[in-house]
């Protein structure tokens, strides 16, 4: 591997957007850079809840977090960490070699990658 593997994001649920702000912008002092509702198919595909979901996007350019809006934290959830690998094929293939079942989601005309551990956590894959 040329290139360390980094987290790229961090994803948490939090009761509203006010509550959001309140933590990312006014506590931590990073900027609401984008706000969304992600289709129930697309949180369908990923997280396996099927209904849409507001996102709420703070990034400062060194700390980048997804804000998923639910009024039902634990019951399901968005939570799953970003992280950048500097090879996706490399990656991929390490991934088979351990049993580990990765998958890809369309969006918006991009693929974009999935992985479960061994302790059903959710990894993206930039």
């Amino acid at each position: 591997m040329d290139k360390e593997t980094f987290i790229q994001h961090v994803a948490v649920e939090c009761l509203s957007e006010q509550l959001a702000d309140t933590f990312f912008i006014k506590v931590l002092g990073i900027p609401k850079v984008k706000s969304t509702m992600l289709p129930k198919e697309l949180c369908a595909s990923i997280f396996q809840i099927d209904r849409s979901v507001q996102m709420e996007t703070y990034d400062n350019g060194k700390a980048r977090f997804e804000v998923f809006l639910t009024n039902e934290p634990g019951l399901s959830s968005f939570v799953h960490i970003g992280l950048e690998v500097d090879n996706t094929t490399d990656f991929l293939a390490r991934c088979e070699a351990q049993g580990l079942k990765p998958f890809f989601i369309q969006k918006d005309g991009k693929q974009l990658l999935f992985v479960r551990d061994f302790s059903d956590n959710l990894y993206e894959i930039k």
